[in-house]
């Protein structure tokens, strides 16, 4: 038995719920976007948004024309103003990332994605420079100095891949970063610009960005990197396979920064990983499995204590960088699929909003922490094999003594997520995995995707109550233990509801 400290030891980080992820910006004009915003919002509660493509042409910013024989250039925010609006109006501020290239500021035609962002370098600096200044100062004018300070300006997109920026050639990254960061400077010193925004494995990239900004005192706010742990992709038709790391290699990626910079004036700076995830293909089956939610639970429940956000990579299926989803469940990103049908690992993060802010302990395979009503609350997980070679143990076993309160019993509730409870993937595949399911069908996902859920209630000990957990192959649970008041009056005897008489 693991016997869980009454006092706790510090503040549960919640730096897992900074910002979230969710493909090209455009998507928030969309009802799907907007609806599946709302049920994340209301159910697990993100502080920022963050995602590609607010200068692409999709979003109509940048628009060049001619007037009396003389080239010039209108800045246009219809769409910005309404994406922005959708994301304020559900309790979400933006994670400002500023890319891709509009096409006729673009010095090539190379693009990325089946929506076509450019990802070559600006042909004019000074344009560019301007397009910044006009999108900031008018984000400025209509939502308040005040408010657009506390949104992170993180400059371009894993510019180390040549996929993401042409020739991934930093010497012209790092002067696109340095015109960017003045250029926002000038709209006001505060707020807050970062980067280089890096995929893994490249970590020189960090160093030399570094060593670049600190010569030619260029503004940095933050340094930004992203984190993977699969392999190469294996392709099948609308679809990949992919070998994984270990997950405690998330972590160890997101701890790299900061030992990079440990010993350089960024030393203290804020660190964000503005995407993580398993596989880094929105096509990957694995997203939507239970396997996935087991997978990341530690990484969860650990991630805060070496960065100051970590933001999941994407809270939507509605995700368009291969292409429109072909099926209801294809593998995407999201924590939710299009349709707000909520995957596995929707629900860890639902059990990770409902945890209380006092930590009280932490191990291999659970989490357990206060509210300051005197509630405590366990998140355990199932271990899993991420080579897939095994499916991992059939069961396992945890117990615990925790600290409730010093008489009595405590009200116990229990929520799970495993292979067969709130696990809509499951349910698609026994219905033959229809890839537009008809209402009915839907209607029974959304009821399969819903958590089991137990209640008992526990004597306690001095202070302390015993909890015995099985966990079933890939189960994530949330187990909530609350001081109980009987308040049973005394002449209630469940043994005569039928009218017999008193033993």
């Amino acid at each position: 038995m693991i016997r869980v400290p009454a006092e706790p030891a510090g503040r549960l980080s919640d730096a897992w719920r900074h910002c979230v992820g969710t493909g090209r910006i455009e998507l928030a004009l969309r009802r799907d976007h907007q609806d599946s915003l709302a049920l994340l919002q209301r159910e697990i509660g993100f502080r920022h948004i963050r995602g590609h493509g607010l200068f692409s042409d999709g979003m109509g910013v940048y628009r060049p024309y001619e007037h009396e024989g003389e080239r010039r250039v209108h800045h246009s925010f219809t769409y910005v103003d309404q994406v922005v609006d959708a994301l304020l109006a559900r309790g979400v501020r933006p994670f400002l990332e500023l890319g891709f290239m509009p096409a006729e500021l673009a010095s090539g035609d190379q693009t990325v994605f089946w929506w076509r962002g450019n990802v070559t370098p600006p042909r004019s600096h000074r344009e560019w420079a301007d397009l910044v200044r006009a999108t900031l100062s008018h984000l400025v004018d209509r939502y308040g100095l005040d408010e657009v300070r506390t949104w992170p300006i993180e400059v371009w997109n894993e510019p180390n891949l040549p996929d993401f920026w042409q020739h991934a050639d930093a010497k012209a990254y790092h002067r696109l970063y340095e015109v960017t960061a003045h250029t926002v400077k000038e709209v006001d010193a505060a707020l807050q610009v970062g980067g280089p925004a890096i995929s893994p494995g490249a970590d020189d990239w960090l160093t030399r960005f570094v060593e670049f900004t600190a010569a030619h005192d260029v503004p940095v706010d933050f340094v930004s990197r992203h984190a993977y742990t699969s392999g190469p992709a294996r392709h099948v038709p609308f679809g990949v396979h992919q070998t994984l790391d270990p997950a405690d290699r998330l972590l160890d990626q997101f701890a790299t920064p900061r030992r990079q910079l440990s010993d350089t004036r960024y030393a203290e700076l804020p660190v964000h990983i503005t995407e993580f995830n398993s596989s880094y293909r929105p096509d990957n089956p694995v997203h939507d499995t239970a396997f996935h939610a087991a997978y990341l639970a530690p990484v969860l429940a650990a991630g805060g204590d070496l960065v100051d956000s970590f933001s999941y990579w994407t809270f939507s299926d509605m995700f368009e960088e291969v292409g429109v989803p072909t099926a209801l469940f294809h593998g995407g990103f999201g924590l939710l699929t299009h349709r707000q049908v909520r995957k596995p690992t929707y629900h860890l993060y639902a059990f990770m909003a409902r945890m209380g802010p006092l930590l009280l302990a932490r191990g291999d395979d659970h989490l357990v922490t206060r509210h300051t009503d005197g509630r405590v609350t366990v998140l355990a997980w199932a271990p899993v094999d991420p080579t897939g070679r095994t499916p991992g143990p059939d069961r396992h076993e945890l117990r615990l003594s925790v600290p409730v309160a010093t008489r009595g019993e405590a009200f116990v509730r229990r929520s799970t997520v495993d292979e067969e409870h709130g696990n809509a993937y499951t349910a698609w595949r026994h219905m033959g995995s229809p890839r537009s399911p008809r209402p009915g069908q839907l209607d029974v996902l959304h009821q399969a995707a819903e958590p089991a859920r137990g209640h008992t209630r526990l004597p306690l000990t001095d202070g302390r109550a015993d909890l015995r957990l099985t966990l079933a192959r890939h189960e994530v649970t949330l187990v909530e233990l609350t001081p109980l008041t009987d308040e049973t009056p005394p002449w209630w005897d469940e043994r005569r509801l039928l009218g017999g008489e008193a033993a």
